[in-house]
């Protein structure tokens, strides 16, 4: 267990479920081992992506063999999103103060992770950011915590990262949030999954045609305890992980 591990542990109560009624969400069905699954995950066809506060390791999916590491300086990444053949992740100076916040860009073929865009007013930290399944805009949440924590809000960008949109986070997920906020969020056809920090519950919320606060839909159950997940092309289904055992989980839907 790490300096940053032991001081969040501290920062945030860890209780150890959530509060709100689960419906059948997503099973485990398979996993790599990796040191480096603290923060998130993401997957290809090929390989495997775990993501620590400041590494992108690749593993062959079929081997579980590191192939790879990351070069380029980070301080807390947080997400990771494939798109174009390259993962974007959401990365921050949690919990150092006055929030930064920036998105970087890992490329598989060459290693390297670089400043894709830096957000210049920086409110709250940049827990994820993703593309809409039409590939128009682009998602970005910005995490409040502890008592301020219902001050984390989605907003939408268009390409150069001009907000054009914001929603509020709804008071029955944010009142589970056990002082955290939202660690990960993707699409599910018309609506949204977002990952507690540290619950294992995927909260179902869809964007409003009117208002600024998101709706609540359903919680459903997952193997993962929080933070990044991302959507596998291979099951159809998720790809997370299980932070306290290091583990890249794959899941997939509950029948």
């Amino acid at each position: 267990m790490n300096a940053i591990t032991i001081s969040l542990g501290i920062f945030f109560a860890l209780h150890f479920e959530t509060s709100l009624p689960l419906t059948p969400g997503y099973k485990q069905q398979s996993f790599i081992p990796s040191i480096y699954a603290v923060q998130a995950a993401a997957a290809d066809k090929q390989y495997a992506y775990a993501i620590s506060n400041s590494k992108v390791a690749q593993y062959d999916r079929k081997t579980g063999e590191l192939k790879k590491l990351s070069t380029g300086d980070a301080e807390h990444l947080n997400s990771g999103w494939i798109w174009q053949g390259k993962i974007y992740c959401a990365h921050s100076n949690f919990p150092k103060l006055p929030e930064k916040s920036d998105l970087r860009v890992y490329d598989p073929d060459t290693g390297k992770l670089t400043i894709h865009h830096r957000f210049t007013e920086s409110l709250g930290s940049l827990t994820w950011a993703i593309r809409d399944p039409e590939n128009k805009f682009w998602w970005c949440c910005f995490a409040y915590y502890q008592k301020d924590n219902a001050k984390t809000y989605l907003a939408k960008m268009d390409d150069e990262f001009k907000e054009l949109q914001r929603w509020s986070f709804p008071e029955k997920v944010v009142g589970d949030w056990d002082n955290a906020s939202a660690s990960c969020g993707i699409w599910d056809g018309n609506t949204l999954l977002v990952t507690h920090h540290h619950f294992k519950v995927l909260y179902r919320l869809k964007v409003p045609e009117k208002g600024g606060t998101l709706e609540f839909v359903e919680a459903l159950s997952c193997p993962f305890p929080g933070q990044g997940i991302a959507y596998d092309p291979i099951t159809k289904g998720l790809v997370g992980i299980h932070r306290p055992e290091k583990k890249i989980l794959f899941a997939i839907k509950e029948k």
